[in-house]
Protein backbone atom coordinates (compact mmCIF):
# COMPACT_ATOMS: atom_id res chain seq x y z
CA UNK A 1 0.00 0.00 0.00
CA UNK A 2 1.17 3.61 -0.81
CA UNK A 3 3.05 5.45 1.89
CA UNK A 4 0.64 8.71 -0.28
CA UNK A 5 -2.53 9.95 0.18
CA UNK A 6 -2.38 10.23 -3.28
CA UNK A 7 -0.66 9.05 -6.80
CA UNK A 8 -0.64 12.62 -8.08
CA UNK A 9 -1.67 16.00 -6.97
CA UNK A 10 -2.23 18.26 -9.91
CA UNK A 11 -1.67 21.70 -9.37
CA UNK A 12 -3.47 24.06 -11.12
CA UNK A 13 -6.97 23.24 -13.13
CA UNK A 14 -6.88 25.28 -16.46
CA UNK A 15 -6.32 23.67 -20.26
CA UNK A 16 -3.10 21.50 -19.06
CA UNK A 17 -5.01 20.62 -15.24
CA UNK A 18 -7.89 20.00 -16.52
CA UNK A 19 -6.84 17.56 -19.16
CA UNK A 20 -4.83 15.42 -16.31
CA UNK A 21 -7.86 15.60 -14.34
CA UNK A 22 -9.89 13.94 -16.90
CA UNK A 23 -6.88 11.49 -18.11
CA UNK A 24 -5.46 10.07 -14.36
CA UNK A 25 -9.06 8.22 -13.45
CA UNK A 26 -8.91 6.68 -17.06
CA UNK A 27 -5.43 5.31 -16.11
CA UNK A 28 -6.60 3.94 -12.78
CA UNK A 29 -4.62 7.29 -11.02
CA UNK A 30 -5.60 8.36 -7.87
CA UNK A 31 -5.79 12.03 -8.07
CA UNK A 32 -5.91 15.48 -6.51
CA UNK A 33 -6.23 18.94 -8.05
CA UNK A 34 -5.87 22.14 -6.34
CA UNK A 35 -7.19 24.99 -7.78
CA UNK A 36 -6.96 29.00 -5.84
CA UNK A 37 -9.72 30.34 -8.50
CA UNK A 38 -11.83 29.22 -11.24
CA UNK A 39 -12.26 25.69 -13.04
CA UNK A 40 -11.46 26.11 -16.82
CA UNK A 41 -7.98 28.66 -16.19
CA UNK A 42 -7.14 31.23 -19.10
CA UNK A 43 -8.66 29.33 -21.73
CA UNK A 44 -12.25 29.68 -20.96
CA UNK A 45 -12.42 33.07 -18.31
CA UNK A 46 -9.53 35.03 -20.56
CA UNK A 47 -8.50 33.50 -23.61
CA UNK A 48 -10.14 31.19 -26.21
CA UNK A 49 -13.63 31.10 -25.43
CA UNK A 50 -14.02 35.18 -25.03
CA UNK A 51 -12.10 36.03 -27.59
CA UNK A 52 -13.05 33.72 -30.65
CA UNK A 53 -16.69 34.38 -29.07
CA UNK A 54 -16.40 37.97 -29.99
CA UNK A 55 -14.71 37.21 -33.11
CA UNK A 56 -17.76 35.32 -33.99
CA UNK A 57 -19.78 38.57 -33.24
CA UNK A 58 -17.55 40.65 -35.17
CA UNK A 59 -17.31 38.62 -38.19
CA UNK A 60 -20.63 38.62 -38.69
CA UNK A 61 -21.08 42.49 -37.99
CA UNK A 62 -18.68 42.45 -40.96
CA UNK A 63 -20.42 40.48 -43.37
CA UNK A 64 -23.70 42.30 -42.57
CA UNK A 65 -21.70 45.70 -43.65
CA UNK A 66 -19.90 44.12 -46.84
CA UNK A 67 -22.75 42.14 -47.82
CA UNK A 68 -22.89 43.85 -50.88
CA UNK A 69 -20.12 41.81 -51.91
CA UNK A 70 -22.27 38.76 -51.83
CA UNK A 71 -24.94 40.08 -53.73
CA UNK A 72 -27.28 41.39 -51.06
CA UNK A 73 -28.13 44.66 -49.31
CA UNK A 74 -25.62 46.14 -46.72
CA UNK A 75 -26.35 47.61 -43.69
CA UNK A 76 -23.67 50.25 -41.80
CA UNK A 77 -26.07 50.59 -38.88
CA UNK A 78 -23.80 51.18 -35.14
CA UNK A 79 -23.22 48.57 -32.65
CA UNK A 80 -24.23 48.05 -29.27
CA UNK A 81 -21.29 45.63 -28.08
CA UNK A 82 -23.35 45.71 -24.79
CA UNK A 83 -25.05 42.48 -25.99
CA UNK A 84 -22.18 41.18 -27.87
CA UNK A 85 -19.90 41.02 -24.14
CA UNK A 86 -23.13 39.56 -22.96
CA UNK A 87 -23.54 36.64 -25.29
CA UNK A 88 -19.46 35.47 -24.75
CA UNK A 89 -20.23 35.23 -21.02
CA UNK A 90 -23.37 33.20 -21.68
CA UNK A 91 -21.26 30.77 -23.78
CA UNK A 92 -18.55 30.97 -20.55
CA UNK A 93 -20.72 30.06 -18.33
CA UNK A 94 -22.27 27.65 -20.11
CA UNK A 95 -19.37 25.71 -20.99
CA UNK A 96 -18.31 26.37 -16.71
CA UNK A 97 -21.61 24.18 -16.21
CA UNK A 98 -21.19 21.09 -18.69
CA UNK A 99 -17.67 20.70 -19.66
CA UNK A 100 -15.78 22.02 -17.54
CA UNK A 101 -17.70 21.67 -14.12
CA UNK A 102 -15.77 20.51 -11.23
CA UNK A 103 -18.15 18.14 -10.52
CA UNK A 104 -17.48 15.97 -13.22
CA UNK A 105 -14.14 15.59 -11.61
CA UNK A 106 -15.43 14.40 -8.37
CA UNK A 107 -17.96 12.09 -9.99
CA UNK A 108 -14.71 10.37 -11.31
CA UNK A 109 -12.79 9.73 -8.28
CA UNK A 110 -10.84 13.13 -8.06
CA UNK A 111 -10.45 14.89 -4.94
CA UNK A 112 -11.20 18.90 -5.44
CA UNK A 113 -9.08 21.07 -3.45
CA UNK A 114 -9.49 24.79 -3.39
CA UNK A 115 -7.07 27.29 -2.26
CA UNK A 116 -3.11 28.27 -2.72
CA UNK A 117 -0.99 25.58 -3.23
CA UNK A 118 2.81 25.76 -1.91
CA UNK A 119 5.55 23.12 -2.13
CA UNK A 120 6.90 21.56 0.90
CA UNK A 121 8.77 19.01 -0.96
CA UNK A 122 8.62 16.95 -3.91
CA UNK A 123 5.72 14.76 -2.69
CA UNK A 124 4.18 17.43 -0.13
CA UNK A 125 1.53 20.39 -1.02
CA UNK A 126 0.09 22.14 1.57
CA UNK A 127 -2.94 24.12 0.78
CA UNK A 128 -3.84 26.41 3.89
CA UNK A 129 -3.34 24.40 7.09
CA UNK A 130 -4.08 21.61 4.85
CA UNK A 131 -0.81 19.29 3.74
CA UNK A 132 -1.39 16.72 1.18
CA UNK A 133 0.77 14.07 0.04
CA UNK A 134 1.31 12.21 -3.71
CA UNK A 135 4.17 9.96 -5.36
CA UNK A 136 4.15 12.24 -7.92
CA UNK A 137 3.25 16.56 -8.48
CA UNK A 138 1.90 17.73 -11.82
CA UNK A 139 2.39 22.24 -11.99
CA UNK A 140 0.12 22.89 -14.22
CA UNK A 141 -0.40 26.52 -13.15
CA UNK A 142 -0.54 28.32 -16.52
CA UNK A 143 0.84 31.90 -17.26
CA UNK A 144 -0.68 36.18 -17.07
CA UNK A 145 -0.42 38.73 -19.26
CA UNK A 146 3.01 40.35 -18.71
CA UNK A 147 2.96 43.96 -18.56
CA UNK A 148 5.11 46.23 -19.84
CA UNK A 149 7.49 49.15 -17.50
CA UNK A 150 5.96 52.14 -18.98
CA UNK A 151 5.90 55.25 -16.99
CA UNK A 152 2.60 56.15 -15.86
CA UNK A 153 1.27 52.97 -17.12
CA UNK A 154 -0.23 51.90 -14.13
CA UNK A 155 -1.51 55.07 -13.02
CA UNK A 156 -3.42 55.70 -16.49
CA UNK A 157 -5.02 52.29 -16.03
CA UNK A 158 -5.37 49.47 -18.97
CA UNK A 159 -6.95 46.32 -19.80
CA UNK A 160 -5.29 42.77 -20.38
CA UNK A 161 -6.38 39.44 -21.01
CA UNK A 162 -8.23 38.98 -17.55
CA UNK A 163 -10.09 41.92 -17.52
CA UNK A 164 -11.13 42.73 -21.43
CA UNK A 165 -14.10 40.10 -21.12
CA UNK A 166 -15.35 41.60 -17.71
CA UNK A 167 -16.31 44.64 -19.26
CA UNK A 168 -20.08 45.57 -19.91
CA UNK A 169 -19.41 46.98 -23.66
CA UNK A 170 -16.52 47.65 -25.76
CA UNK A 171 -14.85 51.10 -25.60
CA UNK A 172 -14.95 53.42 -28.21
CA UNK A 173 -11.38 53.63 -29.32
CA UNK A 174 -8.36 51.30 -28.17
CA UNK A 175 -4.80 51.46 -28.06
CA UNK A 176 -3.20 48.03 -28.35
CA UNK A 177 0.71 47.63 -27.17
CA UNK A 178 1.49 44.60 -28.92
CA UNK A 179 1.51 42.97 -32.11
CA UNK A 180 1.47 39.06 -31.62
CA UNK A 181 -1.75 36.99 -31.88
CA UNK A 182 -3.89 38.13 -28.60
CA UNK A 183 -3.35 41.82 -30.05
CA UNK A 184 -3.73 41.06 -33.82
CA UNK A 185 -6.81 39.25 -33.25
CA UNK A 186 -8.71 42.01 -30.81
CA UNK A 187 -7.80 44.55 -32.66
CA UNK A 188 -9.81 43.17 -35.78
CA UNK A 189 -12.67 41.95 -33.61
CA UNK A 190 -13.07 45.80 -31.71
CA UNK A 191 -12.25 47.24 -35.41
CA UNK A 192 -15.25 45.19 -36.72
CA UNK A 193 -17.65 45.70 -33.89
CA UNK A 194 -17.09 49.99 -34.73
CA UNK A 195 -14.21 50.33 -32.43
CA UNK A 196 -11.53 52.88 -33.62
CA UNK A 197 -8.13 50.47 -32.72
CA UNK A 198 -4.59 51.11 -33.05
CA UNK A 199 -1.86 49.04 -33.29
CA UNK A 200 1.19 49.84 -31.11
CA UNK A 201 4.45 46.89 -32.42
CA UNK A 202 7.40 46.93 -30.78
CA UNK A 203 9.10 44.91 -33.56
CA UNK A 204 9.58 45.34 -37.35
CA UNK A 205 6.43 42.76 -37.81
CA UNK A 206 3.39 41.98 -36.29
CA UNK A 207 3.03 38.18 -35.67
CA UNK A 208 6.78 37.44 -35.80
CA UNK A 209 6.97 34.03 -35.45
CA UNK A 210 5.04 33.10 -38.33
CA UNK A 211 6.01 33.16 -42.13
CA UNK A 212 7.55 36.66 -43.02
CA UNK A 213 5.64 36.97 -46.35
CA UNK A 214 2.17 35.89 -44.93
CA UNK A 215 2.46 37.86 -42.31
CA UNK A 216 3.23 41.39 -44.10
CA UNK A 217 0.01 40.09 -46.33
CA UNK A 218 -2.02 39.96 -43.36
CA UNK A 219 -0.51 43.52 -42.23
CA UNK A 220 -1.36 44.52 -45.70
CA UNK A 221 -5.10 43.16 -45.27
CA UNK A 222 -5.88 44.36 -41.79
CA UNK A 223 -4.27 47.90 -42.43
CA UNK A 224 -6.91 48.23 -46.08
CA UNK A 225 -9.70 47.50 -43.14
CA UNK A 226 -9.00 50.61 -41.50
CA UNK A 227 -7.09 48.98 -38.44
CA UNK A 228 -4.43 51.31 -37.41
CA UNK A 229 -1.49 49.11 -37.24
CA UNK A 230 2.66 51.07 -35.94
CA UNK A 231 5.84 49.54 -36.12
CA UNK A 232 8.50 49.55 -34.78
CA UNK A 233 7.31 51.76 -31.76
CA UNK A 234 8.87 52.37 -28.23
CA UNK A 235 6.37 53.56 -25.93
CA UNK A 236 8.26 55.54 -23.18
CA UNK A 237 5.03 57.31 -20.89
CA UNK A 238 1.37 56.74 -20.20
CA UNK A 239 -1.27 59.38 -18.83
CA UNK A 240 -4.93 59.66 -18.68
CA UNK A 241 -7.10 63.15 -18.51
CA UNK A 242 -10.58 64.06 -19.04
CA UNK A 243 -11.15 60.09 -19.55
CA UNK A 244 -8.67 59.69 -22.68
CA UNK A 245 -5.56 58.34 -22.53
CA UNK A 246 -2.45 59.14 -24.24
CA UNK A 247 0.61 56.27 -25.28
CA UNK A 248 3.62 58.83 -26.08
CA UNK A 249 7.04 57.87 -27.41
CA UNK A 250 8.69 56.62 -30.84
CA UNK A 251 7.71 55.05 -34.34
CA UNK A 252 10.20 54.67 -36.84
CA UNK A 253 12.99 57.19 -34.29
CA UNK A 254 10.37 59.82 -34.47
CA UNK A 255 8.21 60.88 -31.53
CA UNK A 256 4.88 60.50 -31.45
CA UNK A 257 1.97 59.91 -29.14
CA UNK A 258 -1.69 58.11 -29.38
CA UNK A 259 -4.78 58.62 -27.77
CA UNK A 260 -7.59 56.33 -26.97
CA UNK A 261 -10.67 56.00 -24.50
CA UNK A 262 -8.53 52.37 -23.13
CA UNK A 263 -5.59 50.98 -23.34
CA UNK A 264 -5.18 47.05 -23.76
CA UNK A 265 -1.75 45.62 -23.07
CA UNK A 266 -1.04 42.17 -25.27
CA UNK A 267 2.56 41.98 -25.30
CA UNK A 268 3.09 38.13 -24.22
CA UNK A 269 2.85 36.40 -21.06
CA UNK A 270 4.57 35.29 -18.19
CA UNK A 271 4.22 31.80 -15.91
CA UNK A 272 2.99 31.56 -12.70
CA UNK A 273 5.55 30.44 -10.68
CA UNK A 274 5.34 32.71 -7.42
CA UNK A 275 3.95 31.74 -3.98
CA UNK A 276 4.27 27.67 -5.07
CA UNK A 277 7.42 27.22 -2.80
CA UNK A 278 9.73 26.19 -5.89
CA UNK A 279 12.64 27.58 -4.55
CA UNK A 280 12.68 26.23 -1.45
CA UNK A 281 11.33 22.53 -2.81
CA UNK A 282 14.22 22.63 -5.27
CA UNK A 283 12.85 23.00 -8.64
CA UNK A 284 14.29 25.19 -11.07
CA UNK A 285 12.91 28.35 -12.80
CA UNK A 286 13.79 30.12 -15.55
CA UNK A 287 13.01 33.13 -17.67
CA UNK A 288 10.02 31.04 -19.32
CA UNK A 289 8.90 29.13 -16.29
CA UNK A 290 9.54 25.90 -14.87
CA UNK A 291 12.70 24.66 -16.18
CA UNK A 292 11.73 20.80 -17.47
CA UNK A 293 13.51 18.47 -19.82
CA UNK A 294 11.98 16.15 -22.69
CA UNK A 295 9.83 14.41 -20.45
CA UNK A 296 8.32 17.17 -18.91
CA UNK A 297 10.38 16.45 -15.76
CA UNK A 298 11.56 19.21 -13.31
CA UNK A 299 15.15 18.96 -11.64
CA UNK A 300 12.89 17.17 -8.57
CA UNK A 301 12.64 14.20 -9.72
CA UNK A 302 8.69 13.30 -8.84
CA UNK A 303 7.88 16.47 -9.93
CA UNK A 304 6.39 17.77 -13.50
CA UNK A 305 5.15 20.85 -15.21
CA UNK A 306 3.28 21.03 -18.64
CA UNK A 307 1.42 23.81 -20.44
CA UNK A 308 2.58 27.67 -19.70
CA UNK A 309 3.97 27.64 -16.86
CA UNK A 310 6.65 25.15 -18.54
CA UNK A 311 7.13 27.64 -21.18
CA UNK A 312 7.49 25.75 -24.03
CA UNK A 313 4.37 26.03 -26.37
CA UNK A 314 1.74 28.95 -25.03
CA UNK A 315 -1.19 27.35 -26.20
CA UNK A 316 -4.29 25.01 -25.21
CA UNK A 317 -3.55 22.57 -27.75
CA UNK A 318 -0.19 22.19 -26.21
CA UNK A 319 -0.56 22.41 -22.67
CA UNK A 320 -3.45 19.69 -23.18
CA UNK A 321 -0.62 17.05 -25.05
CA UNK A 322 1.66 18.14 -22.29
CA UNK A 323 -0.33 17.22 -19.64
CA UNK A 324 -1.07 13.54 -21.17
CA UNK A 325 2.75 12.83 -21.49
CA UNK A 326 3.49 14.41 -18.15
CA UNK A 327 1.15 11.39 -16.69
CA UNK A 328 2.13 8.60 -19.23
CA UNK A 329 5.55 9.47 -18.23
CA UNK A 330 5.07 9.37 -14.18
CA UNK A 331 3.16 5.97 -14.36
CA UNK A 332 3.76 3.61 -17.12
CA UNK A 333 7.17 2.08 -18.78
CA UNK A 334 8.50 3.45 -22.08
CA UNK A 335 8.76 7.48 -21.39
CA UNK A 336 8.18 9.31 -23.98
CA UNK A 337 9.00 13.29 -25.16
CA UNK A 338 6.75 16.03 -25.17
CA UNK A 339 5.65 16.74 -28.28
CA UNK A 340 7.62 19.61 -30.76
CA UNK A 341 5.40 19.98 -33.88
CA UNK A 342 2.73 22.37 -32.57
CA UNK A 343 0.89 23.78 -35.19
CA UNK A 344 -0.91 26.99 -34.18
CA UNK A 345 -3.56 29.68 -35.48
CA UNK A 346 -4.26 33.53 -35.10
CA UNK A 347 -7.94 33.27 -35.91
CA UNK A 348 -8.06 36.67 -37.73
CA UNK A 349 -10.15 37.25 -40.92
CA UNK A 350 -8.15 35.08 -42.72
CA UNK A 351 -6.39 32.91 -40.43
CA UNK A 352 -3.01 32.43 -40.18
CA UNK A 353 -1.62 29.01 -39.77
CA UNK A 354 1.30 27.69 -38.92
CA UNK A 355 3.31 24.23 -38.28
CA UNK A 356 7.07 23.64 -38.21
CA UNK A 357 9.57 25.92 -40.13
CA UNK A 358 9.49 28.90 -41.73
CA UNK A 359 11.25 29.34 -45.14
CA UNK A 360 13.91 31.51 -42.87
CA UNK A 361 14.19 28.74 -40.09
CA UNK A 362 14.84 26.18 -42.54
CA UNK A 363 17.24 28.41 -44.51
CA UNK A 364 19.31 28.93 -41.64
CA UNK A 365 18.79 25.62 -40.11
CA UNK A 366 19.62 23.73 -43.39
CA UNK A 367 21.06 26.52 -45.91
CA UNK A 368 18.85 28.34 -48.35
CA UNK A 369 20.22 25.77 -51.20
CA UNK A 370 19.40 22.77 -49.37
CA UNK A 371 15.55 24.51 -49.12
CA UNK A 372 12.48 24.58 -51.59
CA UNK A 373 9.56 27.05 -50.90
CA UNK A 374 6.55 26.44 -53.13
CA UNK A 375 3.84 29.09 -52.90
CA UNK A 376 0.37 28.83 -53.90
CA UNK A 377 -2.18 32.23 -54.07
CA UNK A 378 -5.79 31.61 -53.10
CA UNK A 379 -6.89 33.65 -56.10
CA UNK A 380 -6.18 30.42 -58.18
CA UNK A 381 -8.54 28.79 -55.68
CA UNK A 382 -12.00 28.06 -56.68
CA UNK A 383 -13.45 28.00 -53.21
CA UNK A 384 -11.62 31.27 -52.37
CA UNK A 385 -13.78 33.35 -55.31
CA UNK A 386 -16.81 31.99 -54.39
CA UNK A 387 -16.20 33.19 -51.04
CA UNK A 388 -14.31 36.40 -51.48
CA UNK A 389 -11.30 35.16 -50.05
CA UNK A 390 -9.08 35.36 -52.30
CA UNK A 391 -6.33 37.37 -50.92
CA UNK A 392 -4.80 34.35 -49.06
CA UNK A 393 -1.83 32.19 -49.93
CA UNK A 394 -0.11 28.56 -49.19
CA UNK A 395 3.48 28.34 -47.75
CA UNK A 396 5.26 24.79 -47.89
CA UNK A 397 8.65 24.57 -46.97
CA UNK A 398 10.73 21.38 -47.55
CA UNK A 399 14.22 20.02 -47.91
CA UNK A 400 16.15 19.65 -51.22
CA UNK A 401 14.61 15.95 -51.49
CA UNK A 402 11.06 17.00 -51.03
CA UNK A 403 10.39 16.45 -47.11
CA UNK A 404 8.09 18.68 -45.79
CA UNK A 405 9.18 20.65 -42.78
CA UNK A 406 6.85 23.50 -42.33
CA UNK A 407 3.55 24.89 -44.05
CA UNK A 408 2.15 28.06 -43.88
CA UNK A 409 -1.89 29.35 -44.73
CA UNK A 410 -3.75 32.46 -44.87
CA UNK A 411 -7.18 31.35 -45.68
CA UNK A 412 -10.60 31.20 -44.58
CA UNK A 413 -10.68 28.38 -41.79
CA UNK A 414 -6.94 27.74 -41.81
CA UNK A 415 -6.57 26.30 -38.54
CA UNK A 416 -8.77 23.40 -39.11
CA UNK A 417 -6.87 22.37 -42.92
CA UNK A 418 -3.45 22.65 -41.31
CA UNK A 419 -3.50 19.23 -39.44
CA UNK A 420 -2.68 17.38 -42.81
CA UNK A 421 -0.04 19.18 -42.79
CA UNK A 422 0.92 18.41 -39.42
CA UNK A 423 0.48 14.57 -39.81
CA UNK A 424 3.01 14.78 -42.60
CA UNK A 425 5.44 15.91 -41.10
CA UNK A 426 5.44 13.93 -37.76
CA UNK A 427 5.88 11.39 -40.27
CA UNK A 428 8.42 12.73 -42.35
CA UNK A 429 6.06 12.99 -45.49
CA UNK A 430 7.37 14.33 -48.76
CA UNK A 431 5.43 16.95 -50.66
CA UNK A 432 6.33 14.89 -53.60
CA UNK A 433 5.39 12.13 -54.26
CA UNK A 434 3.10 11.21 -50.39
CA UNK A 435 1.30 14.67 -50.49
CA UNK A 436 0.78 15.01 -54.05
CA UNK A 437 -0.79 11.34 -54.18
CA UNK A 438 -3.59 12.72 -51.64
CA UNK A 439 -7.57 13.08 -53.35
CA UNK A 440 -8.55 16.69 -51.95
CA UNK A 441 -12.56 17.45 -51.98
CA UNK A 442 -13.13 19.54 -54.42
CA UNK A 443 -13.68 22.52 -54.44
CA UNK A 444 -12.46 23.32 -50.62
CA UNK A 445 -9.41 25.41 -50.05
CA UNK A 446 -7.65 21.94 -49.66
CA UNK A 447 -7.32 21.59 -53.71
CA UNK A 448 -4.96 23.68 -53.22
CA UNK A 449 -2.81 21.14 -51.48
CA UNK A 450 -3.08 19.38 -54.27
CA UNK A 451 -1.64 22.09 -56.68
CA UNK A 452 1.61 23.12 -54.26
CA UNK A 453 2.60 19.32 -54.52
CA UNK A 454 1.70 19.33 -58.49
CA UNK A 455 3.84 22.62 -58.69
CA UNK A 456 6.68 20.50 -56.98
CA UNK A 457 5.91 17.15 -58.73
CA UNK A 458 5.98 18.83 -62.66
CA UNK A 459 9.17 20.64 -62.26
CA UNK A 460 10.93 17.83 -61.02
CA UNK A 461 9.35 15.71 -64.26
CA UNK A 462 11.23 18.43 -66.70
CA UNK A 463 14.45 17.88 -65.18
CA UNK A 464 16.85 16.25 -68.47
CA UNK A 465 17.27 12.81 -67.05
CA UNK A 466 13.64 12.11 -66.31
CA UNK A 467 12.69 13.39 -70.01
CA UNK A 468 14.86 10.83 -71.42
CA UNK A 469 13.72 8.51 -69.55
CA UNK A 470 10.44 9.83 -71.04
CA UNK A 471 11.69 9.56 -74.80
CA UNK A 472 13.56 6.55 -74.02
CA UNK A 473 10.06 4.66 -73.00
CA UNK A 474 8.13 6.33 -75.55
CA UNK A 475 10.14 4.97 -78.30
CA UNK A 476 9.57 1.70 -77.49
CA UNK A 477 5.98 1.30 -75.95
Amino acid sequence: MSAYQFDVIIVGVGSAGMTAGETAPKMGVKCAMIERARVGGDCLWTGCVPSKALIASAKAAHTIRTASEFGLPATSAEIDTAPVFDRLRRIQYEIAETDDNPQKYVDAGVEMIYGDARLIDGHTVAVGERRVTSEFILLATGSRADVPSIAGLEEAGYLTSETLFEQERAPRSLLIIGGGPIAIEMAQAHHRLGVQVTVLQRGARILERDEPALADKLLTLLRAEGIGIELDVVLESANAADGVKQLSGTANGRQASWTAEQIFVAAGRKPNIEGLGLEEAGVRTGLRGVVVNAKLQTSVESVYACGDVAGRFLFTHSAAAEAVVALRNMFFPGTKDAPEIIPWATFTEPELAHVGMTSDEAGKALGKSNVRVYRWLLSHNDRARTEQATDGEIVVVTDAKFKILGAHILAPSAGDVLGQFTMAIENEARLTPDFGNLVQIYPTISTSFSQVAAEATYGQLKKPFLQAVRRVYSRFR
